[in-house]
């Protein structure tokens, strides 16, 4: 017998655009040629995203607050996006906290950073490292980005404001990244993605599994479980569950944390898809470890300040 969790649940990696404001050209780029990316084809999901769009794929799941990650806003308009997330109708809890988009290696990222903290929603920034031998697959401008001095400098501005920092990386960084951590034990880093295990051939998959198990033992680190499905795209139950299982093995529940990744996950899973996952591989654990996992792991890191459920909840299955 198990018990699949049915409490509230915080999702804290989702994604709100609107195309016709011009500000994400990654987007924009690839309705204009129909380019692919590690996803894939991003055909469908070339079309605004808003708040209500999220709570209808959300509907079923008893999501209570979220949190927004930077979607690729043009680094040529800074700060602009965080504002429009402000005058967006969050009371619904959707959006209830952002991390915002800084490029630390800005010679204004000093005074970014501090506007961004200076908004009670924004608790964190992130600034994309994933860097991949093949183009397609690229989000970074080139390698070892967190190897230089420069953009190190920026990032020290963040645990002077109370922000975390959202990681987002290939498994061959995680050696440079597991010197980044160490050298800033003050930052609390959250690894985007499970560590995004791109590559999924035997060497891919070992360098992904030491490099997690690695990270996972710094204390300054928490992880996502999300978007598993974007590298593994013809996914099933049963080849997802060794994956979060490792993922589990190497953070805990306490420092671990299921999202939805949405709507780009949408390209190959729907929202409740994704989440039966999570509930099913989750139910062996106790119910607090569920909560921790759907609920209280994100709303300490991203200081949603929501008051934790009375007990855990759950429905048994046979």
């Amino acid at each position: 017998m198990t018990v699949r969790y049915s409490g509230p649940v915080i999702d804290p990696h989702h994604h709100l655009w609107d195309l016709s404001l011009g500000r994400h050209p990654w987007l924009e780029k690839a309705r204009a040629t129909g380019g692919e990316m590690v996803y894939g084809s991003l055909a469908p999901i070339l079309r605004d995203y808003g708040v209500e769009d999220y709570r209808r794929d959300a509907a079923n799941q008893n999501v209570v607050a979220t949190v927004h990650v930077e979607a690729g806003w043009s680094d040529a308009h800074p700060l602009e996006e965080s504002r429009w997330l402000d005058g967006l109708d969050r009371s619904t809890g959707v959006a209830s906290r952002f991390i915002a988009r800084v490029p630390l290696d800005s010679p204004d990222a000093v005074r970014l950073i501090a506007t961004e903290a200076a908004n009670p929603h924004v608790v964190g920034i992130r600034d994309i490292v994933s860097w991949h031998a093949e183009p397609s697959k690229s989000f970074a401008p080139h390698a070892h980005r967190m190897a230089d001095p420069v953009w190190r400098a920026g990032l020290a501005e963040l645990s002077r404001h109370g922000l975390v920092f959202d990681l987002m990386l290939y498994p061959p960084q995680m050696g440079e990244a597991l010197d980044l951590v160490r050298a800033f034990p003050e930052t609390l880093f959250v690894l985007n993605h499970g560590g995004s295990p791109a590559d999924r051939n035997e060497t891919g998959m070992a360098i992904w599994r030491s490099g997690l198990r690695a990270l996972g033992r710094e204390p300054n680190v928490r992880l996502k479980i999300s978007d598993l499905v974007a590298y593994d795209n013809d996914w099933t139950l049963e080849s997802l569950s060794p994956v979060i299982e490792h993922c589990l093995d190497c953070f805990g529940p306490s420092r671990a944390m299921f999202a939805s990744d949405f709507p780009v996950a949408g390209l190959h899973a729907s929202f409740d898809e994704i989440y039966d996952v999570f509930r099913t591989l989750a139910a062996p654990l106790s119910l607090d470890e569920q909560q921790a996992l759907f609920f209280t792991t994100a709303n300490e890191t991203y200081r949603l300040e929501l008051a934790a459920p009375a007990a855990a909840k759950g429905e048994l299955h046979v």
